[in-house]
């Protein structure tokens, strides 16, 4: 493949992770439509996010492994169709049960997209490119927050419909350029297909997701005890082991333990979580501004412009710098940024200057977290046969830590003596202790030994 398909490729991946980008982005401006069309409360309008949460972590590492088994062409296409049904669905349903339905539906498509663009990739990026095209990849998300809420409101103009319509024609054109760009190449293997282990860690997900969503961080202790999350968290403890002691005995299992034999992967993981806690607070820096800075509500949620900017242009830079100094020096200085910024933001949060700089320095250091580097990482680490599988795996353990950080910060917050501010401090510790053991991922020297050893054995 020359370098102008593969750039034709980059525009087909780009924009599937950009249409599924947006969709989470904009859907917040059409929940007050949906809750007036279908006459529903506040309870029922949260499951819209809630039920989308829970069926994309599930989807995840299913569409990762599905992409190492049945081709990346064959999965791709599928989740870009998943995703438009569940679009249609979504805009036509006649109750709130059948959108929920499309929801769902959507989610599982979407869990898919990312992974297995990475994956791809991998698989046909030269290791020297790899850093650009994830890290344009990566900047997706930053572009979809700040054009999501600008075409939320062109759409909601018309109806709240068109937010879920508007995917249909994105998805036929991408299932069409999927068809003739996206390779179809598939692993030769003729072991059963791990369903045991998909249904055994699609539970324990499940029963994550469901029961730290449920924490009520005001009273931490008593929630945790609670029917409805105590049952949900110890089913995910207790499915741990066991999902362990079938991907050791399964021929082709949905999730080798022979990826996380790998000191490096271990610690991919390790950031992943780091990035997702740390992440999961940035939703609460508009609540922050307003006690903070004494903005109104309308004016916080502009407050997050820096953060966003500072994502979207970190990312393609990562991914440049990947080549120029190595994974480890990227992931190590996001680590300091984003420690950086969230203890600016948890000390001097009350001044605008103390506010911007913190949302910037966070947002540069988690476009290196989130973005190229720890991608690269295990796209060099695992095997071909595993590189969707170890690209699924990432963005679970991000969920996971986005999901604890959730929680996390609405505890420490709820404290008198924290608060919000103290939260930040919290977790700016907790990136700066995760700088050493970073400090274990290889250099750029090594990378490039590795890399010079690998051309001469396949040479």
């Amino acid at each position: 493949m020359n370098d102008r398909e593969r750039n034709r490729l980059l525009l087909v991946l780009f924009v599937g992770v950009l249409m599924g980008a947006l969709d989470i982005a904009i859907v917040g401006p059409a929940l007050p439509g949906i809750q007036r069309s279908f006459g529903v409360g506040n309870d029922a309008i949260s499951w819209v996010f809630t039920i989308y949460v829970l069926f994309n972590l599930i989807s995840t590492p299913l569409m990762a492994k599905l992409s190492d088994r049945f081709g990346r062409r064959a999965i791709y296409t599928l989740d870009v169709a998943l995703f438009g049904a569940g679009s249609l669905i979504v805009a036509a349903s006649p109750g709130f049960a059948a959108l929920l339905l499309g929801r769902a539906v959507q989610a599982v498509g979407a869990g898919g997209i990312f992974p297995v663009a990475s994956a791809v990739i991998g698989d046909t990026f030269p290791e020297e490119k790899r850093g650009r095209a994830l890290g344009i990849i990566g900047a997706v998300f930053g572009l979809a927050f700040l054009a999501g809420p600008v075409l939320g409101g062109v759409f909601l103009q018309f109806n709240w419909h068109w937010l879920f319509l508007v995917n249909l024609p994105i998805a036929a054109g991408l299932i069409v350029a999927s068809q003739r760009l996206v390779p179809s190449a598939r692993a030769a293997s003729t072991a059963p297909f791990d369903w045991s282990g998909v249904v055994v860690l699609s539970t324990l997900l499940a029963g994550l997701a469901l029961g730290l969503s449920r924490i009520d961080a005001s009273a931490l202790g008593a929630s945790l005890t609670s029917v409805s999350v105590g049952p949900l968290l110890l089913l995910a403890l207790a499915l741990a082991p066991v999902f362990w002691w079938l991907e050791r005995r399964a021929p082709d299992a949905v999730l080798r333990p022979s990826l996380l034999a790998s000191s490096q992967v271990r610690l991919v993981g390790l950031v992943a979580i780091g990035a997702g806690l740390s992440e999961a607070a940035m939703v609460f820096l508009p609540s922050l501004a307003v006690s903070a800075l004494g903005v109104s509500a309308a004016t916080a949620s502009f407050m997050l412009l820096p953060l966003v900017v500072a994502l979207a242009f970190g990312s393609p830079t990562a991914g440049r710098l990947l080549e120029t100094v190595g994974s480890k020096a990227v992931v190590l200085g996001g680590l300091v940024l984003a420690a950086a910024g969230l203890f600016t933001l948890g000390r001097h949060a009350a001044s605008m200057g103390g506010f911007i700089t913190g949302s910037i320095l966070v947002g540069l250091g988690l476009s290196a977290l989130l973005g190229a580097p720890l991608r690269y990482i295990l796209l060099r680490e695992a095997g071909e046969a595993d590189r969707g599988a170890s690209q699924g795996l990432l963005t679970m353990f991000t969920s996971v830590g986005q999901l604890v950080g959730g929680a996390l910060v609405g505890a420490v917050a709820a404290s008198a003596a924290a608060g919000f501010p103290g939260a930040l401090v919290v977790l700016a510790v907790v990136m700066a202790v995760l700088v050493a053991p970073s400090l274990g991922f290889k250099g750029r020297g090594r990378e490039r030994a590795e890399r010079a050893e690998s051309a001469e054995t396949a040479v």
